[in-house]
C-alpha cells in the first residue's frame, strides 16, 4: 500500500502548489522512490476539455486521452510517473459520479449526501491511482476556505484516519507576504489560513511558505509556535528565476528529508540531484540567444501555452541557448502585416487552437517563414495553416481554408473526415496517443534519429483533405508522416528550406528538461543557426 501525502493551499491561488507537488515527486524519485500524483479540482466541469484557455490555461493531454489540469504537464516534466485520467478528478466528475450511482440503484433508495456518498466517492479516486508506488501526492485545487474545497478536505480528514497518521502526510502552501513600506515580512495570512484548515480537522504536517525573502530562525520559530508545526518544517519556498531550482530549493531546505522522516520510508536512500544540478547550471552558463515567435491567439495569458514554453526552454538546453519566447499575436499580424512584427526573429511556431479568430494572421506569418527561409514549426491547427497556405500561394488553389473556418470555400484542404460527419463535436476528437508512420529519409525521420514508427498525443478534429494531398505533393510539398493505415497525416515538411516542419500532434506533451523532445530540440538547433541574421 501507498504512503500518501496531500497538498492543500490558503491564503490565495496561484501560489505553485502544482510546481510544489511536482518538485517533492522529483526529490522523492532521486531518494530511488517511485511516485504518481494526482491533482483534484473543486470546480463543476467535469474536465477542462470545453473550458476557454483564458479561465483555465492549457489543457494537457494524456496518452490515454483524458483532457485534464495544466498541473498534470508539471508532474510529467519533474518526474518519470505517467499520467492518466484518474489522476486529475473535478468536482464535477465526482458528484457525476455519485448522480450515475444513484441513478442506477446503488445506494438501495438511501438519502445521498455530501457526507458520506462525496467523500467516499473522493477517497475512492484517492486510491484509484495506488498500482504498487511508493508514495501518491494528491494535490487539491482552489484554497482553504472555499466552499467548493471543503468536501476534499473532509475527505482528506477521514482518510488520514483511515489510512492511520503514519500513513499520511499533509503539506500547506501559504504566503509570507512583504510589506515594503513597513519592510517586513507578515505571517498573519499563514496563521489565519492553518486556523482555518485545523477547524476543518486538519493539522498540516509541514508548511511550504512562498515568499520573495528568506525566511530567518525568527520568522520561523514564530510561524511554528501559532501553527502548531515544527520549527524545522517551516519550510522557505522562495521565488526563483528557473522552475528547475525548486526541488534543489526543497533540498537544502530539508523538506525530503522530513517527508522520509514522517512516513518512515526505509526505502529511501540518499537523494541523487546531479541532473536537476546540471539543468540549472547549462541555464546559467548559456551565453547564445535565439528569439522565437509564438503566434497564437491566447497571447495575454502565458499559462494556455505551458508545455509549449517549457519544451522550447528544454529545446534550449540541449542546443547550450538562451530561448526568449515573443509572444504575437495573429489579429495583430492581420492589422500590421508579418514583417513588421517578425522581422528580427530566428524561428516561428504556430501552435494549436480552436476557432476561426486570428486565422488569417497565423496563415500569414506560415508564408513569411516559408518565403524568407525562416525556421517554422507548425502543430495541429499550424500545420492546418501551413496546409492552406501553401494551397493558397503555391498550389494556386484560390480562397482554400479549413472546412472548419469555412463553410463554403471552394477547396476545404482541411475538413472532417467521411466517417466523422454527423458525429456529436466531441465524438470527433482524436484524443490521446496515435502511432505514426515516417517517410526514410524525410526531415521527420532524421529529427527522430532515423525512427520510422512514433507514438505522439493528439487533441484536434480536423484532418488534412486526401482529395488534395496528390495536388499539394506536386506543388512540392512532403507529407513525410502518415497513420499506419496512410489515411491521416501525421507530418508535413517543405525540402529545400532550412527547417520547415509540422505536426498534427502536441509533442510539447511528452517533452521534459532531462529528455527534451526531439522536434523542439531539432527547431532550436535551426534557430541557433539562424541567430545574427535579421529577416526583413
Amino acid at each position: 500500500m501507498a504512503k500518501y501525502i496531500f497538498i492543500t493551499g490558503g491564503v490565495l491561488s496561484s501560489l505553485g502548489k502544482g510546481l510544489s507537488s511536482a518538485s517533492i515527486g522529483a526529490l522523492l524519485e532521486a531518494r530511488g522512490l517511485r511516485v504518481t500524483l494526482q491533482k483534484f479540482d473543486p470546480y463543476l466541469n467535469v474536465d477542462p476539455g470545453t473550458m476557454s484557455p483564458f479561465q483555465h490555461g492549457e489543457v494537457f493531454v494524456t496518452d490515454d486521452g483524458a483532457e485534464t489540469d495544466l498541473d498534470l504537464g508539471h508532474y510529467e516534466r519533474f518526474t518519470h510517473a505517467r499520467m492518466r485520467k484518474e489522476n486529475n478528478f473535478t468536482a464535477g466528475r465526482i458528484y457525476n459520479n455519485v448522480i450515475t450511482k444513484e441513478r442506477e440503484g446503488e445506494y438501495l433508495g438511501g438519502t445521498v449526501q455530501v457526507i458520506p456518498h462525496i467523500t467516499d466517492e473522493i477517497k475512492t479516486c484517492f486510491r484509484a491511482v495506488d498500482h504498487g508506488e511508493d508514495i501518491v501526492l494528491c494535490e487539491i485545487g482552489g484554497t482553504v476556505g472555499d466552499i467548493e474545497s471543503l468536501p476534499f478536505l473532509e475527505a482528506i480528514r477521514q482518510f488520514r484516519f483511515d489510512l492511520g497518521a503514519e500513513n499520511v502526510l499533509i503539506i500547506h502552501v501559504t504566503l509570507i507576504p512583504y510589506i515594503k513600506t513597513s519592510e517586513e515580512l507578515k505571517t498573519k495570512p499563514t496563521q489565519h489560513s492553518v486556523m482555518k484548515l485545523r477547524e476543518i480537522g486538519i493539522q498540516p504536517d509541514v508548511l511550504l511558505c512562498r515568499t520573495e525573502n528568506p525566511l530567518d530562525s525568527d520568522i520561523k520559530r514564530k510561524i511554528s509556535l501559532f501553527c502548531n508545526v515544527s520549527p524545522s518544517a517551516v519550510i522557505t519556498a522562495i521565488d526563483v528565476g528557473n522552475i528547475y531550482e525548486v526541488p534543489l530549493k526543497f533540498n537544502e531546505e530539508g523538506l525530503d528529508q522530513i517527508i522520509v522522516d514522517r512516513l518512515d520510508l526505509k526505502k529511501a536512500g540518499e537523494p541523487d540531484l546531479a541532473s536537476w544540478r546540471e539543468i540549472v547550471q547549462k541555464t546559467r552558463e548559456c551565453t547564445l540567444e535565439t528569439e522565437i515567435a509564438i503566434v497564437g491567439k491566447y497571447v495575454d495569458l502565458k499559462e494556455s501555452y505551458k508545455s509549449l514554453s517549457e519544451s522550447l526552454f528544454h529545446g534550449g538546453l540541449a542546443n547550450d541557448v538562451k530561448v526568449n519566447l515573443r509572444y504575437v499575436d495573429s489579429e495583430e499580424i492581420e492589422e500590421k502585416g508579418s514583417a513588421q512584427l517578425l522581422s528580427q526573429i530566428h524561428g516561428v511556431l504556430i501552435p494549436g487552437g480552436f476557432g476561426h479568430r486570428g486565422i488569417e494572421g497565423k496563415i500569414e506569418a506560415v508564408r513569411y517563414a516559408r518565403e524568407r527561409l525562416v525556421p517554422f514549426f507548425g502543430i495541429c491547427l499550424g500545420m492546418q495553416c501551413a496546409i492552406v497556405e501553401y494551397a493558397r500561394n503555391v498550389c494556386g488553389l484560390e480562397s482554400a481554408n479549413s472546412a472548419e473556418f469555412s463553410g463554403d470555400t471552394p477547396h476545404p484542404v482541411v475538413a472532417l473526415m467521411p466517417d466523422q460527419e454527423g458525429v456529436v463535436m466531441g465524438g470527433t476528437m482524436r484524443l490521446g496517443a496515435y502511432p505514426g508512420i515516417l517517410r526514410p529519409g524525410s526531415l521527420a525521420s532524421q529529427v527522430y534519429g532515423s525512427a520510422t514508427r512514433i507514438e505522439e498525443r493528439h487533441r484536434h478534429r480536423y484532418e488534412v483533405n486526401n482529395a488534395y494531398r496528390e495536388n499539394l505533393e506536386e506543388g512540392g510539398l512532403r507529407f513525410s508522416g502518415l497513420s499506419p493505415d496512410e489515411r491521416l497525416v501525421e507530418m508535413i515538411e517543405l525540402p529545400g528550406h532550412p527547417f520547415f516542419l509540422a505536426c498534427q500532434f502536441h509533442p510539447e506533451f511528452k517533452s521534459a528538461p532531462y529528455a527534451p523532445h526531439p522536434i523542439f530540440k531539432s527547431f532550436i538547433s535551426a534557430a541557433k543557426k539562424a541567430r545574427g541574421e535579421l529577416f526583413v
